[in-house]
């Protein structure tokens, strides 16, 4: 397994990218939560995208919150393989450890405006926290036969956003027992499979894994997310995703088991350079994986 990576200058693919030279991961992290409390504020009309989105973002942050009052950030990580499911999880995550952690003012307290929105959780001015977190815990485990786009949007995403990432391209079972070895104080993982996802039928937010599994908590603040959901969070906050995503792939595997999904073939009257459209003009979650072999 190859160990955790440091973070290091870079910038993602798409959206609006801010190298980390210029912030660290608390300037990040309270610049994302803005941002996600700013999407959760916007008017929106009944029945849209947008107001799904939102409901979807409250759940999702009541499980996080939940998570990080249950777990220190070195109990916790994150699998995290660039794709676009734990790229939003990813995202919610850092947005609220503002939270849950201390600023680096002299005080050592959190300072609160008086004009939070309501949708905000943050502990009262007073509040001690602990220190914030330098990087997050992450581990990729890597498909036998991985896109280099895909390989590139990890390395980039994993400096963006201050991971510390392990690697492997081991089979998923010894990968985590590996894994656990090395980083023996972890205790839950992050994980952004969704309800359509093989063997996301019967999970809940919070799951053990199974008894001939590596032992720790498995945590899914988007197990309910629709797939339009997905697009539409990453989209609102312009959030840079892996560039496949905009070649027709709309599940992301290896190169030997991974093509452009047909629903997304271009329409005569209106070429694209890779003849499909791009993956956020899926609408239904049946037609997600039509590209997984």
């Amino acid at each position: 397994m190859t160990p955790p990576a440091p973070a290091a200058a870079g910038a993602a693919t798409n959206g609006t990218s801010t190298s980390p030279e210029s912030r660290g991961l608390e300037a990040l992290c309270q610049s994302l939560h803005a941002k996600v409390e700013s999407l959760l504020s916007t008017p929106t009309d009944e029945g849209s995208i947008l107001r799904d989105v939102q409901a979807q973002v409250r759940i999702a942050n009541d499980v996080v919150d939940d998570a990080l009052r249950r777990y220190q950030p070195h109990e916790l990580s994150l699998s995290y393989n660039g794709g676009k499911d734990c790229l939003v999880l990813l995202l919610l995550i850092l947005a609220r450890l503002p939270a849950h952690f201390s600023s680096s003012s002299p005080s050592g307290t959190s300072t609160v405006s008086a004009t939070a929105s309501s949708e905000d959780t943050l502990p009262p001015p007073t509040t001690t926290k602990p220190p914030f977190p330098s990087s997050l815990q992450a581990l990729y485990i890597r498909p036998p036969k991985p896109f280099p786009e895909v390989d590139d949007f990890v390395a980039s995403s994993t400096r963006e956003y201050h991971l510390s990432l392990a690697t492997s391209s081991k089979p998923m079972k010894p990968a985590l027992a590996d894994y656990l070895a090395d980083q023996p104080a972890v205790k839950a993982v992050f994980v952004g499979t969704r309800r359509t996802d093989p063997h996301g039928t019967n999970l809940t937010f919070f799951d053990e894994t199974d008894r001939d599994w590596p032992r720790f908590m498995r945590v899914h603040p988007v197990i309910d997310w629709h797939y339009r959901e997905i697009w539409g969070f990453i989209r609102a906050l312009e959030i840079p995703y892996c560039p496949l995503y905009d070649m027709g792939y709309t599940s992301l595997g290896g190169t030997d088991d991974t093509l452009p999904n047909p629903a997304l073939r271009a329409h005569e009257g209106r070429p694209t350079k890779t003849g499909f459209r791009p993956a956020y003009e899926l609408m239904d979650d049946d037609e997600e994986r039509l590209g997984r072999e």
